[in-house]
């Protein structure tokens, strides 16, 4: 008797007729490694939102800078409103951009990017661009901080 239910039972498992899965420890090890794998991946995707706002924002600075040289091609100066630039180029109208700084020679303007802590600039000083960036580190702003990936303009003395 014995050894007929040690055959059937052997031939049964050998059949695959009897019931079988993952045992607890084998489940937890690959939930472990699910779990490593996502901790490894998710955090590249956070920031991924403020890159694409802020590359939005270096578009409009770019565009907001092409309008300004327009105008100085038109009129011979730099001295301009936002509504002017905003006719030459019409997308800057939903642009969240301000001039700061400017006379008939130089301009200074902002763009506010993803956040509003992030700011981008252009300037042009006797001919000599910078683009800088206030969130170092963060967003589309390099550690650097000019986001045209140039260094700081050499001061003449």
């Amino acid at each position: 008797m014995f050894l007929q239910n040690l055959r059937a039972k052997v031939g049964a498992r050998l059949n695959g007729d009897s019931e079988g899965g993952f045992t607890l420890i084998e489940l937890l090890v690959v939930m472990l490694i699910l779990g490593i794998l996502a901790a490894i991946a998710l955090p590249a995707f956070f920031n991924q939102k403020d890159k694409a706002g802020d590359a939005k924002a270096k578009e409009y600075a770019h565009s907001a800078q092409v309008a300004m040289e327009t105008y100085f091609t038109d009129n011979n100066t730099y001295t301009v409103l936002e509504t002017d630039l905003e006719d030459i180029e019409p997308t800057l109208s939903s642009a969240d951009f301000a001039i700061t700084d400017g006379d008939a020679d130089s301009y200074k303007f902002e763009v506010i990017g993803s956040n509003a802590n992030q700011k981008f600039y252009v300037q042009n000083v006797s001919g000599t661009m910078t683009f800088e960036c206030d969130v170092n580190g963060e967003g589309g702003c390099p550690n650097e901080g000019f986001w045209d990936g140039s260094k700081a303009p050499v001061e003449e003395e």
